[in-house]
């Protein structure tokens, strides 16, 4: 029985029972407790999160690359790609690289992941500063810092709207969405491949240093970055910005959440921290506004404490690192990027 709430231990009242997530076992391994209290290693839970997102990823075939277009900018340039993910389908990306980076000189990389905010006629335009808001154009901050910066479209954004013009906006994300649950898979199951995809593309670039990969990411692009850290090892240092919101949360608070955040069968396991703390020990940073609606702050910081834990269990509390900005909502703010950039220097330049 749940002695929380006096009913059967179910998936959903094991959201709500306080042991449930991280509890950590030898000082080698990551543990879980799942309802029934068996301990699961970490490469067992990692094996439990596969199965749940929709099984193994096929095996990477050829990139195919395709260059489009190049945009001059002052200190940089901007090229416009495409890549195959799988066969019949392609990514268009768009890869900032800094004056003077080449392949006698290579540079660190950052991946970044655009964010949702209902707005499917933005993509990667935005981080690359050719549209949308200041403030996400994160891309140009990173390659003015000298980093060559990726910036793909992820399913259902800017140019991966429906290829009939059928459906518009959220009604084809609706569509994506349930085509993947029948196919007993999840959309992070195909974002996840497009974004490790993302990662081959950029390792295959002469510019890059591809012992030294980082990723960012805004709202949908923070569940993006924590939903691909625990499959892309060759990532060294991520940072998410303004999202981490629990299913504990989604459940107490009647949430409507982006559908990446959603992986079925996964509460057998744990909660969204639990997704997250399968990156350790690898660098990882969060960003988080006190007030932000999408991240129900006790949630996110009881969220935060578990993989803080998970970190100093595999001797690596110091690779973890969080910020709650007081009085602040779902934004960008300049103490978030600062936080972000000092980050990445630490991590990707020394």
């Amino acid at each position: 029985m749940d002695k929380n709430h006096n009913r059967p231990f179910t998936r959903r009242s094991f959201l709500r029972a306080a042991p449930f997530g991280a509890v950590l076992g030898s000082s080698n391994v990551l543990t879980a407790q799942n309802a029934n209290d068996d301990v699961i290693s970490k490469k067992e839970m990692l094996q439990n999160l596969i199965n749940c997102l929709g099984g193994p990823w096929p095996e990477p075939g050829p990139l195919k690359p395709n260059h489009r277009d190049t945009i001059r900018k002052e200190g940089y340039r901007i090229e416009s790609v495409t890549y195959e993910v799988e066969k019949g389908d392609r990514v268009p990306a768009l890869i900032l690289i800094p004056d003077g980076v080449n392949e006698n000189n290579p540079s660190p990389a950052i991946a970044v992941w655009h964010q949702h905010g209902g707005e499917y006629h933005l993509g990667k335009t935005e981080p690359a500063g050719l549209a949308g808001s200041d403030m996400h154009h994160t891309g140009v901050a990173l390659v003015k810092e000298g980093y060559v910066v990726i910036c793909p479209d992820a399913l259902c954004f800017e140019e991966r709207q429906d290829p009939e013009n059928k459906l518009k906006g959220g009604s084809f994300e609706r569509f994506e969405f349930l085509r993947y649950v029948v196919e007993g898979k999840s959309m992070a199951w195909k974002n996840i491949l497009d974004m490790r995809r993302a990662i081959d593309y950029l390792v295959s670039r002469p510019e890059v240093k591809e012992e030294k990969i980082g990723c960012y990411g805004h709202s949908m692009g923070s569940t993006h970055t924590w939903l691909l850290g625990p499959h892309e090892p060759r990532i060294k240092a991520l940072v998410g910005n303004c999202c981490l919101p629990t299913y504990s949360a989604i459940h107490d608070t009647r949430l409507l959440h982006c559908f990446p955040n959603f992986v079925p069968g996964w509460l057998e396991y744990g909660d969204t921290p639990e997704i997250v703390s399968l990156i350790a020990p690898r660098a990882l940073h969060l960003n988080l506004g006190e007030n932000d609606a999408g991240s129900p702050i006790k949630h996110a910081e009881e969220g935060i404490k578990r993989i803080t834990k998970a970190y100093q269990k595999l001797n690596a509390g110091d690779q973890f690192s969080a910020f709650i900005q007081k009085d602040t909502g779902h934004v960008l703010s300049p103490e978030m990027w600062n936080k972000t950039k000092t980050f990445f220097e630490k991590h990707l330049k020394s």
